[in-house]
């Protein structure tokens, strides 16, 4: 801040000569404050999104100075008050600034920790009231910030399950909105209808709602819990590796996102997190505490949330994940995308001659024949295939695929030797299926909430809280025997056991599995490419088309009073 503009602040509080040296210095050191922590905060955007150590000494700087700024002005209001001029609306700025670090640093560590953080100072600004007064001043500017952080403070309560407060922030944010709309003619209407909209659909994706006794919604989570994926038996051989990063890709045409999460990437981010811990809100650093304060639990995976990117993109974050993959650890890539198909015939049968999943190509593909404009014997430019997976297959490597085309990933090779599993969705559902597609796939919700994916395949849309905790802990059980039957096996491929000791990957196995017993017993699950594939394959037998198994799969149906829906012939007699 200039000391003109600086003689302009102090002058309005009265005349500059009677200010005390000490109130003075005080309105000096807050200006440089704040102009350095705006600053700070604008480099935030100028550091690479990949790689996970260059940001982090700055993150802290950033922290910092946040944190004397907000101490500084909590100790000196009155004088800022008076001597400054200082709005309700500054605090709350500053307020949601912090907000917005403590939620990149979750994106960027992927400790769940640290949304719970930004969610404290989120609430303070709205149980405060900080931007109360923004409406009586005539800047639609100052207004835009205020609908921006309603935004923000959305996307946290989504990542934390808080869906009563979200409904809550909806309704007054849909009427600032019109309040806004209403008293500035502005061209942006139609954008932050389109942000109503979007999280309105996100928010309505679940098929299925649990009920308590008094008809209010459950609010259930699907991250990983203490008492989450089924335990290893004594003795039992297994892989000591441990998932460290994942890529979690969404190009789906259509599907409900909101904020650049797509429904898919929406409960895949989640599928790989534990439910976070409450951290004492003390404005610490992240990152920063004395590591004997830190939880003994293991960390996280840290993730990579890439929504529509381009082939360049989406290749370079895997190089970075590639890179840094730690030693013993497992990269994850999960892929929800339209299918791409080959144009033309091809003699050979090669890693770029099945197509993949689509790539973004930087301009609007009205109905996919921008894809397909080209000489017929060239392989698709915006598409990811498998081919392009070979190079880092070095390295262990686990891979989902939830496409229209994710057969194309069955036909893999591994030239290295390192433990490579692919998980592959349907490729189509029965038309006798409510399209659900819009609104998440239902590999993906079976891979993230296994009973409420089978409560949508029995045709039940909603359930009384007591009967769903009941069908949870039958559930847990069924993954137990599934985690027995894949360690008893003779015949698997060592690959799947290789990633079992990793409690995320054990937990997808298992629920993969499940998906696809499910789906091969459903009466109108009847064609091949309405089930769930895999590379390696998984002996059937023994795993997908295992009595027992399926035996297990009927009673769950009959606690649900849902059995007609599943073929019953399938079962040897006991």
């Amino acid at each position: 801040m200039t000391e003109f503009a600086l003689k302009e602040i102090m002058s309005s509080g009265g005349a500059e000569d009677d200010i005390p040296q000490g109130e003075r210095k005080t309105v000096t050191d807050f200006c440089y404050l704040l102009d350095k922590s705006k600053q700070l905060f604008n480099g935030l955007r100028d550091l690479p999104q990949y790689g996970q150590k260059q940001w982090q000494s700055y993150f802290g700087r950033t922290f910092d100075v946040y944190t004397k700024l907000w101490k500084f002005q909590q100790q000196h209001r009155q004088v800022l008050d008076n001597r400054y001029g200082l709005k309700r609306w500054q605090i709350g700025e500053i307020a949601s600034k912090i907000g917005q670090l403590y939620y990149h640093y979750y994106l960027r560590t992927s400790e769940t920790s640290y949304l719970n953080e930004a969610f404290s100072f989120y609430s303070a600004i709205r149980q405060r009231s900080y931007y109360s007064q923004v409406n009586k001043e005539d800047r639609p500017e100052l207004v835009v910030k205020k609908l921006r952080y309603y935004a923000r403070f959305i996307v946290v309560c989504l990542l934390l399950n808080k869906m009563d407060v979200v409904k809550d922030l909806v309704k007054e944010l849909s009427d600032e909105i019109e309040d806004y709309t209403h008293r500035f003619n502005t061209e942006d209407q139609v954008e932050w209808n389109l942000v109503l909209q979007e999280v309105a659909a996100f928010i309505e994706a679940d098929p299925v709602m649990v009920l308590n006794d008094d008809n209010t919604i459950v609010i259930t989570s699907n991250r990983l819990a203490e008492t989450g994926a089924p335990l290893l038996e004594q003795g039992m051989i297994v892989g000591q590796l441990s998932l460290a990063d994942a890529l979690i890709i969404g190009n789906c045409n259509n599907q409900v996102k909101f904020s650049e999460l797509t429904v898919d990437m929406f409960r895949m981010l989640q599928a790989l997190e534990r439910e976070p811990m409450n951290l004492a809100s003390q404005m610490n650093k992240p990152g920063m505490q004395e590591s004997a304060d830190k939880p003994t639990r293991r960390e996280n995976p840290h993730k990579y949330l890439l929504y529509k990117p381009t082939f360049s993109q989406l290749y370079t974050f895997l190089a970075a994940s590639f890179k840094e993959l730690p030693a013993n650890s497992v990269l994850l890539i999960y892929l929800s995308a339209t299918g791409v198909f080959p144009t033309g015939r091809s003699d050979s049968e090669g890693p770029y001659d099945f197509g993949g999943v689509l790539t973004n190509s930087n301009r609007d593909i009205i109905n996919g024949d921008a894809i397909h404009k080209r000489n017929q014997s060239h392989k698709e430019m915006h598409c990811l295939h498998p081919g392009d997976l070979y190079p880092f297959t070095r390295k262990p490597l686990f891979i989902i695929v939830d496409s229209s085309n994710s057969v194309a990933y069955k036909n893999f090779t591994n030239l290295f030797g390192q433990p490579l599993v692919c998980l592959l969705s349907p490729t189509a559902y029965p038309k006798a299926l409510q399209d659900q597609s819009q609104r998440g796939s239902l590999f993906t919700l079976f891979l993230n909430n296994p009973l409420m994916a089978f409560l949508f395949v029995s045709g039940l849309s909603s359930m009384r809280r007591g009967l769903w905790e009941k069908c949870q802990e039958y559930l847990r059980k069924i993954n137990r025997d599934i985690a027995q039957l894949l360690t008893h096996s003779r015949s698997i491929d060592q690959a799947f056991l290789q990633f079992f000791g990793d409690e995320f990957l054990r937990l997808l196995l298992t629920r993969f599995v499940f998906c696809s017993a499910t789906m091969r017993m459903h009466k109108i699950f009847r064609e091949t490419r309405n089930y769930p594939e895999s590379y390696p394959q998984l002996p059937r037998d023994e795993t997908v088309e295992n009595p027992h198994l399926q035996k297990h799969i009927l009673e769950l149906a009959s606690i649900l009073d849902v059995r007609n829906v599943f073929f019953e012939n399938t079962i040897d007699d006991y």
